[in-house]
């Protein structure tokens, strides 16, 4: 009988420490799980208070470890973020209305042109000008979703001119980082493809004469892998050729070519540039092309 005593305190010390153990470790548990007890307290579907401290036990280990497996990533900075383009559709609509606009006499850097001229047409009647216009206007999207600021000579299909030693200016002023004119040619209906036009030198120019003869590469390259269209079989060597003759060209002070996307009248030709996904197609092949150019 003198065991005994000695026993049962023991027995009832120790079941109070292990109960002591159990409520701390429930405290330990409520504090570690921080704001994540509210939520489950307004759960419905909670799991049962004896279960508790062992739910609330195995997030406490991963949730010290997620800021670092999931914390956010930095942005991603668009590839022409900060940069300024500038887009010439060429031609306008309007210009059909008033041959005597047109005609006004502009210095082009070499010698006096026409203002602007009308622009040419498929035998169907599909004109260039339009095919001009939804060409720079998908390009616009892409180089704005590019994170590019654009510049355009004309932001309807409906106006006059601008005459084209005029765009030049617009451009030139807004000290973009690159530009293209956008056309179709009206060739002989033998002809074929696309030609890239690039600047002489003349004064004006000279300071991006090199770097407008990388951009037309990179013209070129861009739309061989990304349109169907050929270089042309009838202008320039490869799909390059060199104008002096073009005030868009002759005035520039930013690094620049003229694309002749296709010739309308050709009949292979003129089912491609009538196409809206074609010209999708030289929209991206040309804000590739600016991609690249910029990153050399």
């Amino acid at each position: 009988m003198a065991t005994e005593p000695a026993v049962r305190p023991r027995r009832r010390i120790n079941l109070t420490w292990v109960l002591g153990l159990a409520a701390a470790g429930l405290l330990t548990s409520a504090c570690g799980a921080g704001s994540a007890a509210p939520a489950q307290a307004a759960d419905p579907h909670q799991t049962p208070a004896r279960h508790q401290s062992t739910v609330a036990a195995r997030p406490a280990t991963s949730a010290s470890t997620r800021p670092a497996s999931t914390a956010p990533s930095a942005p991603v900075r668009p590839p022409l973020a900060g940069v300024v383009v500038g887009i010439d559709p060429g031609h306008n609509g309007g210009n059909f209305t008033d041959p005597s606009f047109l005609g006004q006499q502009i210095w082009n850097g070499r010698e006096e042109e026409d203002c602007d001229t009308t622009g040419t047409e498929t035998d169907g009647g599909y004109t260039e000008v339009q095919y001009n216009f939804n060409v720079a206007g998908y390009l616009r999207a892409d180089l704005l979703r590019d994170g590019a600021r654009v510049v355009m000579t004309r932001t309807s299909n409906r106006g006059l001119g601008p005459c084209v030693n005029r765009r030049a200016q617009i451009i030139d002023d807004a000290h973009a980082s690159v530009a293209i004119d956008i056309h179709a040619d009206g060739a002989p209906t033998s002809g074929r493809g696309f030609a890239v036009l690039e600047p002489v030198a003349d004064g004006s120019n000279d300071r991006v004469i090199t770097s407008s003869g990388r951009l037309g590469g990179d013209v070129r390259a861009a739309m061989l892998a990304g349109t169907p269209m050929p270089v042309s079989n009838y202008d320039g060597v490869d799909g390059i050729t060199h104008r002096d003759d073009l005030a868009g060209l002759n005035l520039t002070t930013v690094p620049k070519v003229l694309i002749e996307c296709g010739n309308m009248r050709n009949p292979t030709d003129a089912r491609l540039l009538t196409s809206a996904g074609f010209q999708q197609q030289v929209a991206r092949a040309l804000a590739a092309a600016m991609i690249r150019f910029l990153g050399q």
